[in-house]
C-alpha cells in the first residue's frame, strides 16, 4: 500500500516504513505528526483518486529529526565592475518516518 501526499508545496509518493525528508515542520524529536493533503491512496486491489484530496484519509509519521541541508552558495558578481556578493543558505528540513496510511 502506498499514498501521494502533499506537504511544504511538494509531493511525495510514500509506504509505510519509509524515511522521507519534508519541508521544516513544527515539532519535537519523537512527536507524531498527521498529514491530511493525500492525493492519491493505492491499496492491494483498489485506487482511490482525489479531487484534489481524499475524504477521511491521513498518513500518520513520526518525526526522527530536525535539521539544515547541505549549504548552497550564491555569488554574483558583475565582470570589470568590481561587484561581488557571497551568500550562504541551508535549508530546513524535518525527517519523518512514516507509520500508517489510513483511509
Amino acid at each position: 500500500m502506498y499514498a501521494v501526499i502533499e506537504t511544504g508545496g511538494k509531493q511525495y509518493n510514500v509506504e509505510v516504513g519509509q524515511t522521507i525528508f519534508v519541508e521544516k515542520l513544527e515539532g519535537e524529536v519523537g512527536d507524531s505528526v498527521e498529514f491530511d493533503r493525500v492525493l492519491l491512496i493505492k491499496g492491494d486491489d483498489d485506487l482511490k483518486v482525489g479531487d484534489p484530496i481524499v475524504k477521511d484519509a491521513k498518513v500518520k509519521a513520526t518525526v526522527e529529526a530536525q535539521g539544515k541541508g547541505k549549504k548552497v552558495i550564491i555569488f554574483k558578481f558583475k565582470a570589470k565592475k568590481n561587484y561581488r556578493k557571497k551568500k550562504g543558505h541551508r535549508q530546513p528540513f524535518t525527517k519523518v518516518k512514516i507509520e500508517a496510511i489510513e483511509g
